[in-house]
């Protein structure tokens, strides 16, 4: 994998299955990564693509500095089975200097310590269940994600009864209440939407739009399936 020139250091402490699967996509992206758990099996499971891999607990300060944690634009905290530990991690990678820590958390009281702390969390097992219950709530025909109750971004397959039609026909923004922002064929990407563009088989439509519109087009999706 070629280094990527610009690439900052990022940190993962914990290389459990979640900051395992970090630490390999960041490094299949070029950058720079640090990685350490106390357990050396887990190590062992990635040494051969990184050689910047340490056993060593998360907490020790002069460990960390050694390791050169303090000099990382960016820490991840990747431990969850002791809060107890994943505070004092996080403390001691403050206390070092490092500018962004962000911390794998798994509870709203664990989080809420964190972030009183100057952390940014993550709730994995928490995004990905409401990701799927929305899916799910949305039906099969759209991919969603929620950014907030009155802006959520959508990627629909065109509709076969848009093909041929023009955006202003088609007629979303309202019928719906969703604006497109983008739309996506065979790689190409338009992301400046004229009211005349004549919709063909394979666009891709990305949609923004609340909630309650998002689901407005969904239901009508399902029905014309």
């Amino acid at each position: 994998m070629k280094r990527n020139d610009t690439a900052k250091t990022y940190g993962i402490i914990g290389l459990g299955p979640f900051g395992r699967e970090l630490l390999l996509k960041l490094i299949e992206s070029g950058e720079r990564v640090i990685g350490c758990d106390r357990r050396q099996d887990r190590i062992d499971r990635v040494k051969k693509l990184t050689k910047t891999v340490y056993v060593a607990d998360s907490y020790d300060k002069s460990a960390l500095k050694e390791m050169g944690y303090d000099k990382c634009d960016v820490v991840i905290v990747c431990i969850s089975q002791s809060v107890d530990i994943s505070v004092l991690t996080v403390m001691t990678l403050l206390n070092i200097g490092v500018k962004r820590v962000i911390a794998k958390v798994i509870s709203t009281e664990h989080s809420e310590v964190l972030t009183k702390l100057g952390a940014e969390t993550v709730y994995p097992e928490k995004d990905m269940a409401d990701r799927l219950a929305n899916k799910l709530q949305m039906g099969t025909g759209i991919d969603y994600v929620e950014l907030g109750e009155s802006l959520n971004i959508s990627k629909i397959d065109v509709p076969q009864v848009f093909v041929g039609k023009s955006v202003v026909d088609a007629a979303v923004r309202a019928r719906f209440g969703v604006n497109i922002i983008a739309i996506e064929n065979k790689g190409a990407v338009m992301d400046t939407i004229k009211p005349e563009y004549v919709f063909r088989l394979g666009d891709i439509l990305y949609l923004c739009g609340s909630k309650k519109a998002i689901k407005s087009i969904s239901s009508w999706l399902d029905k014309t399936l």
